[in-house]
């Protein structure tokens, strides 16, 4: 959270407010780092609101989107400066009213039980707009464990590692060996929920013909020759995991790719599994106003936030691979 204290010198306020020539106001504006956003019929608004006392702080761009804010370059990230105008204003209101609604603004009618004390505007500045898109496989293994490489002048990762070459470097694929059996799913993380690369799992390390790989990168989990995601019966469905012959040593049923008794080879994988190379998309966007003028008081740079992940549309915080199968 973060305070800033304005002391305004009124000339002529307006919408319900106004003082006589040189009565001094302060204005304490403690306010959270978060953002929200709303899109008019031709105005994007960025916009943060407190109570006790209600306050709001609010830049309106014309003619702006979320989607075109979310447009990242090649490196990922993105950034505009804003001129602010009487066009992309950047206004501090305060308010008679207790507590504030969640749709203040960006409605078609205005509440009339809202009512604004106090209306301070910047017509000059630039609000700078900074976007950065971070992925991630959310597969339990943390990325500095994928072997990434070093990233190249755009930020982008030519070298990183690709356990199954299906394209996708291994901190992005949700299988990194490519088995049908999600990185998730084969014993990443130990009893306390840690990812320790000593302990993840390594079904076939006491086998005869086992091996110093964990399962995870390990495209015969079990080392009986017969690749994991070969090991399924005649109703494949790309998921070794629900094919269960045999049990364990206490009874338990256990899947064939786990099992090293059971070597079914006779119905080989013709494809991955649709839909789980599943990519997270985290976008950052942060706000800075610069040079602004409320009134009488200026001011060189101003923090106004960081939008609240809420608020980027469901449909781009991930993306899904289909690679060709290999």
């Amino acid at each position: 959270m973060r305070k800033l204290f304005f002391v305004i010198i009124s000339l002529s306020l307006f919408l319900n407010y106004s003082c006589d020539d040189g009565d001094i106001i302060t204005a304490e504006l403690d306010f959270e780092d978060t953002l929200s956003a709303c899109e008019g019929v031709s105005s994007l608004i960025f916009y943060k609101t407190k109570n006790d006392p209600s306050e709001s702080l609010s830049l309106r761009i014309n003619g702006g989107s979320i989607a075109t804010i979310l447009e990242v370059g090649d490196d990922n990230t993105r950034e505009e400066t804003i001129t602010i105008n009487t066009t992309n204003p950047f206004n501090y209101r305060t308010y008679s009213n207790t507590t504030l609604p969640s749709n203040l603004f960006c409605v078609d009618i205005q509440n009339p039980d809202v009512i604004i004390t106090q209306n301070v505007t910047s017509e000059s500045g630039e609000a700078l707009i900074r976007t950065v898109l971070t992925e991630d496989d959310d597969d339990g293994v943390p990325m500095e464990f994928e072997n990434p490489g070093e990233p190249d002048e755009n930020g982008r990762y030519p070298n990183a590692q690709d356990t199954d070459g299906d394209g996708i470097p291994d901190y992005l694929d949700a299988d990194d060996d490519g088995d049908n059996v999600l990185t998730r799913d084969e014993g990443v993380l130990n009893a306390d929920g840690v990812f320790i690369l000593e302990q993840a799992l390594n079904t076939d390390k006491d086998e005869p013909d086992g091996d110093d790989i964990p399962d995870y990168l390990d495209a015969d989990d079990d080392g009986d020759g017969v690749k994991t995601r070969d090991e399924e019966n005649e109703f494949q469905n790309q998921n070794p995991r629900d094919d269960e012959t045999g049990t364990d040593s206490d009874g338990n049923p256990i899947p064939d790719y786990l099992n090293p008794n059971i070597k079914d080879d006779n119905h080989p994988a013709t494809q991955f599994r649709e839909n789980i190379h599943v990519i997270s998309r985290n976008f950052a966007v942060t706000i800075t106003i610069l040079n602004i003028d409320l009134v009488t008081i200026s001011q060189d740079e101003l923090f106004f936030g960081v939008l609240d992940q809420g608020e980027i549309p469901n449909g781009v915080k991930s993306r899904t691979e289909n690679p060709d199968f290999i």
